[in-house]
């Protein structure tokens, strides 16, 4: 794809949500059935993934991991984002490889010690890229898949989170 192609798919979008700023805002869903064992059986849109609990807490490794489907998610996010980045700039990527790896202490999530915290407590991602590119325009090109990647500005800016009991 080239940079004139994202350019005509997106002008009409950006020109509606100018004109319409409450059409730009969608509510995106995500659904889970709790499945055999300690198990969540997940609904992609693609497939159904059953996620479990990690080895390190007692899982067999057969089930996904949350926490490993976390750093998927930013990782399909960002190489998204740096695809439509570089074809936008006009970038020649002649491959890339997005990496995300995190830190957690599972003492935390297993209520060994309240004082460590429960989650990633650091957060990596790494980009390889073959291209011909500047140091200058690789500088630009992954400050705004940084600025433009949904799922990395939401893990570094807490979104506000609220939990609700339904009902059967």
């Amino acid at each position: 794809m080239k940079s004139d192609d994202v350019r005509s798919i997106q002008a009409p979008l950006k020109e509606q949500y100018r004109e319409d700023p409450s059409a730009a805002m969608i509510t995106l869903h995500a659904s889970g059935k709790l499945g055999e064992g300690v198990s969540c059986k997940v609904e992609t849109g693609r497939a159904l993934v059953v996620a479990g609990l990690h080895p390190a807490t007692g899982g067999t490794g057969l089930a996904a991991c949350s926490g490993d489907m976390l750093l998927e998610a930013l990782v399909a996010c960002a190489g998204v984002t740096l695809n439509a980045v570089s074809t936008a700039l006009g970038f020649d990527l002649r491959d890339a490889t997005v990496q995300a790896e995190g830190d957690l202490d599972f003492r935390g999530t297993l209520g060994v010690s309240k004082e460590v915290p429960i989650g990633f407590q650091n957060i990596r991602l790494n980009f390889v890229l073959d291209t011909d590119a500047t140091d200058e325009q690789l500088d630009t090109l992954l400050k705004l898949t940084e600025r433009y990647c949904v799922v990395f500005q939401t893990i570094k800016n807490t979104p506000q989170l609220t939990v609700n009991r339904g009902q059967a």
